[in-house]
Parts: structure tokens; C-alpha cells; sequence
């Protein structure tokens, strides 16, 4: 597959190769766009199929010398590959290709790179970076491994290689703990949310299916989208109000992928402790691109990883704009409640049917009730206060506290349980 030469860009040849023992199998259509995304201007995509990886090259000679053709006429200045490549398959290939090689992980770090704009993403960026550098280290300076001898002076001494291995590692040591502090501050933000009883809603998704977007048309922010792979990486958390509800938290997250390098998902553990955390899941799914159900199993093994898989989950079908048959729709399970709803972000239908569905599930995990307590229940009230949850006092004309009560369900529970009371006792009061 050939493209037109680039008037202008980082010329790179792609290389995609299916393997018979995969588990599944897809096409190169997806390397095309993280290229692009990268600002890499693809000439020609190279496929092929193999039995398994070569040790030493990853593809075999003839793959190889057909790479090395393309290169050379093309003057290309990079060569990226849609596979995992081990440190020393990457200096093999470069010694060949006389041009710079990169796998899969390094030019979605590249992309995330690019793309971070806080604090915190830069650092998460930054750590998967040096991360994945500190198993590509070569001996750039060999000069240095052997010292001249004389007293004092015996001994190899530090190597470049040794040198450069200890600076990685300072350097990690110091961004993680700089992340840590960033965590134990999220940590923070959110406790305080869960004692204001402000519900978290989680929006999650494959990579450019619509997410920001959503989040934009939904909250009235101005968070950055576009039509291209990992558009916007930072989190971005907005309130929006919901009928019935009140005002609930909307966070936008980092899309996923396929063959989302762990490194990544292990420097956004932070961030994306916010879906693990969160009270509902938003799914939002491409529904127009024909892979989407392939799409959904990513992400819902990227939440498996990450341990969002016991989240309740409400799957969003966006941007029905591009399917001509279908209209905004709320689909409901056995017992009637929302499971799915279809929309477009990109014109607002269903938007209002989506704020439904959120009210209705969120409703069922939220106790939002009057309560009739007597003096002697002054060790509930007070924790009720204490915890946020008490909306308006009163009292009734025998002298009972009335307390208008909004809080979690599941945090309601815990705290009759730390007063040592049941449900039972409550509505006998």
C-alpha cells in the first residue's frame, strides 16, 4: 500500500504484520491514523504474514530488503512498526535501515507526549517514557569502560551505560514520588466530593469515539476535540446538574486502545483511578464504525486491568448522525431499566434522554429521604452532618429532628452500621 509522496512532515514507512497464532487478527487502517496522529506523513504501509516473530529482525530478510527498497527511494526518515519490538530487534532493524525504528508503544508515547498539557499528565507521560527508555539503553560511550591504571585509579570505574542507567533511575524515583503527591491530592479532592454527596460519573471509550465531544455538549465546556486518535489526554472533571439527581461530577478520561502499552496503563493509574472510583460508568461507543463491538472488548478489558469492571456501566451509541436509520433512543433490560442509549454528541439528539437514563440509575444508588430521629438518635444525626448528607433541619410538633437526607446509598449504610443501627430501626422511629 503506497500513499502520495508528503509535500512536508517526517516521512515513515509503516509495517504491519498479521502472525497465524494471533487471537485475532485486524487490518493497518488503525497504525494509518496513530501515524498521522503522531505527525508522521506514511508513503507506503508494508504488510505481510508470518508464522511467528523473527529473534533477530522481528520480520524475515526478504520482508526486510523490501523495507530497506522503500526506505532508500523514499528517503524515508522513520520506520514504525504496529507491533511490540524488543530493545535489540529495534537497533538490528536500525543498522539495516540506516534510519530511526520504532514500535507500537513508542509512537503512542510520542502521541501522549504531544498531547499533555497539565502537570500531572506531563509527569504520567514522562515516567512511561523513561520507563520504556530504560530498556533501550545502548553503550554510547566505550571509551569510558576502561581506565587508564595507577594508584588510586585501578578498576573500570562507571561506565556511560552504568551512568545513564542511574540517572533513569533518579529520575523515575523522583517522578514518582512527585505523582504520588499528585495522587494522595486527587485522593483529597475526591473524599471531599464523596462527603458533599455529589455523585461521580465517568465517561470511558475507545479513542476518538466521541467522548470530549460529549463532555463538551453535556457540561458547556470547551474541552479540546477533534477527528483523530487521542484528541484530548488530560482529565477534565465538570459539574452538571441532573433532574431529580442534583448536581452530579462529569469527568472526560484518556481513550483507549488496542494494544495499550501496560506502561501507560500503569503511569495513568492516577487518573484513571477516577473511573474505578466513579459512581456510573459512561461507555461511549463509536457506533457507526464497523469494529465497535471488537472496540467495546478492548475497553472492557482495559477496565478489567485497571478494576472499573465492577462499575455499573451504561453504554452510550454515539454519533448516530452517521447511521441513517437510526433515532436517539433510551434500550432498557428485563426489569426496565436503561442499559443503552443512543445519541449524537456532535448535534445534541438524545442528549436529554441521556440525563434521564443518568437520573434513573443513579436514583437507585442514592438515598434521598426525610427522616424522623428522636433525641436519643443524636449520635446518627450528628455523623449525618458530618458526613454532608444533611440538607434542611426542622423540627415536628413532638419535638422530633426532621432531616432532609441526600447521600449514597451504600454510605448511608455504613454509617448506620458505624451507630450500630438497621434500616428496621429508622423507620420504626
Amino acid at each position: 500500500m503506497f500513499f502520495e509522496r508528503p509535500d512536508s512532515g517526517e516521512i515513515a514507512v509503516l509495517v504491519h504484520i498479521d502472525f497465524h497464532d494471533q487471537s485475532e487478527s485486524y487490518g493497518p487502517e488503525e497504525f494509518v491514523e496513530l501515524a498521522i496522529s503522531a505527525g508522521a506523513d506514511p508513503v507506503a504501509v508494508v504488510s505481510g504474514t508470518r508464522q511467528r516473530p523473527d529473534a533477530r529482525y522481528f520480520i524475515g530478510t526478504g520482508k526486510l530488503a523490501e523495507i530497506k527498497d522503500i526506505v532508500d527511494r523514499e528517503e524515508a526518515q522513520v520506520v514504525l512498526f504496529d507491533h511490540a519490538l524488543s530493545p535489540s530487534q529495534e537497533r538490528n532493524l536500525e543498522s539495516v535501515l540506516q534510519c530511526r525504528v520504532l514500535d507500537r508503544t513508542g509512537l503512542i508515547l510520542d502521541i501522549f507526549a504531544q498531547r499533555a498539557r497539565t502537570h500531572e499528565g506531563k509527569l504520567q507521560v514522562e515516567l512511561a517514557q523513561l520507563q520504556h527508555m530504560s530498556t533501550r539503553l545502548i553503550r554510547g560511550w566505550t571509551h569510558l569502560e576502561r581506565q587508564k591504571g595507577g594508584i588510586g585509579m585501578r578498576g573500570p570505574g562507571e561506565t556511560q551505560l552504568e551512568t545513564d542507567r542511574r540517572l533513569l533511575r533518579e529520575r523515575i524515583k523522583a517522578i514518582q514520588k512527585r505523582l504520588a503527591k499528585v495522587g494522595s491530592q486527587r485522593d483529597q479532592n475526591r473524599r471531599s466530593r464523596d462527603r458533599s454527596s455529589v455523585p461521580t460519573v465517568s465517561l470511558v471509550g475507545y479513542t476518538n469515539a466521541g467522548k470530549s465531544t460529549l463532555f463538551n455538549r453535556a457540561t458547556g465546556a470547551e474541552v479540546y476535540a477533534a477527528d483523530q486518535l487521542f484528541a484530548t489526554l488530560d482529565p477534565t472533571l465538570r459539574r452538571l446538574d441532573i433532574e431529580q439527581i442534583g448536581s452530579i461530577v462529569l469527568v472526560d478520561t484518556v481513550g483507549f486502545i488496542r494494544q495499550l502499552p501496560h506502561r501507560l496503563i500503569k503511569a495513568f493509574q492516577a487518573t484513571l483511578k477516577e473511573s474505578s472510583e466513579a459512581d456510573l460508568l459512561l461507555h461511549v461507543v463509536d457506533a457507526a464504525d464497523i469494529s465497535r463491538d471488537e472496540n467495546m472488548k478492548h475497553v472492557d478489558s482495559v477496565l478489567e486491568e485497571i478494576g472499573a469492571n465492577e462499575v455499573p456501566a451504561l453504554t452510550i451509541f454515539n454519533k448516530i448522525d452517521a447511521l441513517p436509520t437510526a433515532e436517539p433512543r433510551i434500550d432498557r433490560d428485563a426489569n426496565g431499566n436503561p442499559f443503552r442509549v443512543w445519541l449524537s454528541a456532535r448535534d445534541g439528539q438524545g442528549i436529554d434522554l441521556l440525563k434521564q437514563a443518568i437520573a434513573e440509575l443513579l436514583a437507585e444508588d442514592v438515598f434521598n429521604e426525610t427522616l424522623y430521629l428522636s433525641s436519643k438518635y443524636g449520635r446518627l444525626r450528628a455523623m449525618l452532618f458530618e458526613h454532608g448528607a444533611v440538607k434542611a433541619e426542622r423540627f415536628d410538633e413532638v419535638g422530633r429532628f426532621v432531616l432532609d437526607v441526600k447521600l449514597p446509598k451504600k454510605d448511608y449504610l455504613q454509617i448506620l452500621a458505624r451507630a450500630g443501627m438497621s434500616e428496621d430501626q429508622i423507620e420504626a422511629a
